[in-house]
């Protein structure tokens, strides 16, 4: 019976450590999952938002609902850390006229 009390008081500590050693492991590879997912969420925003940047200035008016989209998605490019030539463009697009819907 003491041999066996032995054995297991050195044997928790050793499982316990590879176990803990294996969550941390697990802990950094979600990490970085994560990462690589919103930076890829921040580029495909960045592609729309040049897009219609470039559609809208072309036009030189923006209809509400449009301009509406490109706000929303300014704000969580933005929260994704995404800045610089994006947020020129906004300023652009906030500076064009919207264009108000056609009565019949």
């Amino acid at each position: 019976m003491e041999m066996l009390k032995e054995t297991y008081t050195i044997a928790l500590p050793i499982v316990l450590t590879a176990f803990m050693g294996y969550i941390v492991w697990l802990l950094k590879n979600q990490k970085s999952d994560r990462d690589a997912n919103s930076r890829g969420t921040m580029l495909l925003l960045r592609v729309q938002l040049i897009e219609y940047h470039d559609k809208y200035m072309a036009l030189k008016e923006i209809p509400s609902y449009a301009y509406q989209n490109f706000m929303e998605m300014y704000n969580a490019y933005h929260a994704l850390g995404g800045n610089g030539m994006v947020t020129k463009m906004k300023h652009e697009i906030e500076e064009l006229h919207l264009k108000q819907k056609e009565r019949i």
